[in-house]
């Protein structure tokens, strides 16, 4: 991966001629390797912008990855490597921006920076409180302002989308976690709301 795809961020033409050989190594070897594998393809797609040749030149592999992919997903049971997945999933189908930033629902924070004031801030969506903040939450007590989740009845697109598909995988913590990562949080400093997704897109747009 060193040579393919350099801090996961960067692919060649070489990156993506080994995807045929990804999808073989897919198939043929055990569940432990396989997911190396698929999460290797995924960051070398992550890459590729949507539309790009690489989606046609390279479909019948691509396409064999994501069936893979798909199939391993409704397998796993911890939640880490299901996130994971998952991106690599998405970059299958070439959605970009969220093949690369669905970790905060592993680690359940994010960081963004509020779209009035410009401060940095912390969101967090974690298992006992879900909210927003100004200042270092952990090493401190700090003011704590809760963020508003979209119902799941009025999720839509990819939003609906992943909440479904995690509810089918068994993944609850996953599925608990999407109505506030497509939620709304307020600025604890200027008091400015707005979409939580909007800014995590912001901060992960080349």
């Amino acid at each position: 991966m060193d040579h393919l795809c350099p801090q996961l961020d960067t692919a060649f033409s070489a990156s993506f001629a080994a995807l045929p050989r990804l999808a073989a190594l897919a198939s043929s070897c055990g569940p432990q390797d396989r997911r190396w594998v698929l999460l290797a393809a995924g960051a070398i797609m992550a890459c590729a912008p949507s539309g790009d040749d690489v989606f046609k030149v390279f479909s019948a592999p691509i396409a064999h990855l994501h069936r893979v992919t798909d199939q391993f997903l409704r397998e796993i049971g911890d939640a880490e490597n299901y996130v994971y997945l998952l991106q690599s999933l998405l970059s299958f189908e070439g959605v970009e921006i969220w093949d690369r930033c669905l970790e905060g629902l592993r680690t359940g924070e994010y960081e963004v920076e509020c779209p009035h004031c410009g401060v940095n801030m912390f969101i967090v969506i974690g298992e006992d409180e879900c909210f927003s903040a100004s200042d270092d939450y952990s090493l401190r007590e700090v003011e704590k302002v809760p963020l508003q989740p979209t119902a799941s009845e009025d999720l839509e697109g990819l939003a609906k989308r992943l909440h479904d598909r995690t509810l089918a995988d068994g993944q609850q913590l996953v599925a608990r976690r999407l109505p506030y990562l497509f939620g709304r949080a307020a600025c604890p400093d200027c008091g400015t709301v707005f979409p939580v997704a909007d800014r995590v897109t912001a901060n992960w747009t080349p």
